[in-house]
Parts: structure tokens; sequence; C-alpha cells
């Protein structure tokens, strides 16, 4: 179960927007310390560690830039939930463990909105509405992934433990 507090982003959001090229140069926690500044300035400053981030269509789309992912990680954002996401730009949120939710009323939430956003069953509950969306749900797999904190620590993990 993930308890958050919004912030609320709309279509094609972008991974120049999320991660702004002028900072790839920078270590991951300069990178997160500028996370979603291309869409909105203040957004490093309202962030707070635990909350998510909840958008439209197409989140994630343009490079394939893994520091997209990361910044998101990095400051703090415990789930990304979308109406759909660039097919990367999921897949390099599983490979670093962060979880990504798709929901096709996510635009129905809103900034501020608290959730409790459990992935294995796909619910999210919007606390402050009082209304529950049933969104795709994680495969084990996936969730395997995303508890390990990523795809390596998930491999070393099974090589480890299942034999």
């Amino acid at each position: 179960m993930i308890c958050c507090r919004v912030h609320k982003f709309g279509d094609n959001i972008n991974t120049d927007l999320i991660s702004p090229a002028q900072y790839m140069e920078l270590n991951n926690a300069g990178i997160a310390a500028h996370a979603m500044e291309g869409a909105d300035p203040d957004f490093p400053q309202k962030m707070r560690s635990g909350d998510c981030i909840v958008a439209g269509k197409n989140f994630g789309s343009g490079s394939s830039r893994e520091t997209a992912p990361i910044a998101l990680k990095g400051c703090g954002v415990s789930v990304v939930i979308a109406q759909f996401f660039a097919r990367i730009f999921y897949r390099n949120c599983i490979n670093i463990g962060l979880p990504v939710m798709i929901c096709e009323q996510a635009d129905e939430i809103q900034d501020q909105d608290l959730l409790e956003v459990e992935p294995v069953t796909g619910e999210i509950r919007n606390l402050t509405t009082g209304k529950v969306y049933h969104c795709k749900p994680l495969p084990e797999n996936i969730m395997s992934i995303i508890e390990h904190g990523g795809l390596l620590p998930d491999l070393e993990y099974q090589m480890t433990h299942c034999k």
C-alpha cells in the first residue's frame, strides 16, 4: 500500500520536462534536485518524499533518457499514475524499482488529493473525494522487481534465493 499526496500534470509530459537536459551531467542527487522543473519550476520545492505524480496521456515520451525515472525516484516520488505511458519510460521506471500505474480515470484525480494506491490489486482510493479507481494491477514479476529496488537487485535476489 502506498499513501501519497498528488502532484498533477497533464498530457505529453516528456523526458525533457521530467529531467531537463542541462542537469544530465550531475550525479543522481543533483538530477533529482531538478526533477520536473521543465513542467513546473516550483516542483522541487513542493515535492515531499512519498508524494506521487498523476498525469494524463503519454507520460515519459521523448528520448529514452534514464535520468527521467532516476530523477523522480531520487526526489522521493513513491508512484507515478498516468492514463498512458511511453513504453521505454514505463520499463525504465520498473528497472529502477519505481512503481507506475496505468489508470484511465487519472484525469479525475486532482492536485493535492490524498491517495491510497495498491499496486498488487490495481485499486486507487482517493481519500479526498471518496472515489475508488480500478487500474491494471502490477503482475507478480514486476512487483518482485519493485520490492527488491530494481531489476539488478531482483536478479541478485533470484540468484541467491532461488536455487
